[in-house]
């Protein structure tokens, strides 16, 4: 099993799109949407929800009133000044960490668990799909990351599946480095501008960081045909597979607007480009056998998960 989690440094460089059209392209394969924050693949693929599963993570305090004996220890213990004058807890400035419920005198404050959201197993046109939805206002810390992940992992073990292609989070934040530890490689997605040759350096070296074989490729090239070359040559000074590039084309937003990939719509060069893509991905991205692709969360330092 192999699997290929597409990133980019920046959001908006056109990463989801491209691993929709991938989906069209390659075979025996499970999808996974890491981009929990902001997750929209399924807009492309029209999943039918299958499993429905709440996502349970942290705590928070809430203190109940017929309790409390109005000492005010809580708030004076409050780092994060998430308790009023009324002594009510605001959920939004409450981090969860216990300090409250700790310190108070009268066992007043419950310390429940937090319901962050949900994330689920569908099915698409394209084959299984394990996907999320963050609550309004919740942190993703990449627990929710690992866990969509981890889904993928287990369904494509389970109906004996070749690849696993994910849609991960833009930047190289914690999210992003939950999305690509143990992953077979990673596809960078940049765009031709000043701030594409900088985000992809650094993904570029965060994926060095975890020992992850990188390709990268730029998406809509011909806009600024300068920055396009000069992010190949980078990819070449650095060992980085370069795939291509990919042509800024209206289509893509016609294919969207009608609920397709790109793939699916009329001839054209940006599908063209997407087939020719895979099939080097494919040939190139070896198959790992040591224990990270066991366990995606090895390469992973502990603190980044339990934050």
């Amino acid at each position: 099993m192999r699997e290929l989690v597409v990133i980019s440094g920046k959001g908006g460089t056109g990463k989801t799109s491209l691993v929709g059209a991938l989906a069209a392209v390659a075979q025996n394969k499970v999808l996974c949407d890491a981009d929990v924050d902001a997750a929209d693949l399924h807009l492309l693929l029209a999943p039918n929800i299958v499993q429905r599963h709440d996502f349970v993570s942290g705590r928070k305090a809430v203190i109940q009133a017929d309790r409390c004996i109005e000492c005010g220890e809580c708030a004076k213990w409050c780092r994060f000044e998430a308790i009023d004058e009324h002594l009510v807890v605001n959920e939004f400035l409450c981090e969860g960490c216990g300090v409250c419920y700790y310190f108070c005198p009268a066992g007043a404050i419950d310390f429940i668990e937090n319901h962050c959201g949900e994330w689920f197993v569908s099915e698409t046109r394209f084959g299984p799909l394990i996907h999320a939805r963050l609550g309004i206002a919740e942190e993703n810390s990449g627990k929710l990351v690992s866990l969509v992940r981890k889904e993928a992992r287990r369904l494509a073990e389970e109906r004996n599946l070749q690849w696993i292609l994910t849609d991960g989070p833009p930047g190289i934040g914690c999210p992003v480095i939950a999305s690509i530890g143990g992953a077979s490689a990673v596809l960078i997605v940049s765009e031709p501008t000043v701030s594409g040759i900088h985000d992809l350096a650094r993904a570029a070296e965060l994926a060095a960081h975890f020992g992850i074989p990188a390709f990268a490729c730029v998406n809509k090239a011909d806009l600024f045909w300068d920055a396009a070359r000069e992010i190949e040559e980078n990819c070449a000074r650095k060992g980085i597979p370069f795939l291509g590039h990919i042509p800024f084309d209206p289509v893509v937003t016609r294919a969207q607007v009608d609920g397709l990939t790109v793939v699916e719509y009329d001839k054209n060069p940006v599908a063209d480009a997407v087939r020719r893509f895979w099939e080097i991905l494919e040939a190139d991205i070896p198959r790992s056998t040591d224990e990270t692709e066991a366990n995606p969360t090895t390469s992973i330092p502990a603190s980044m998960l339990d934050r």
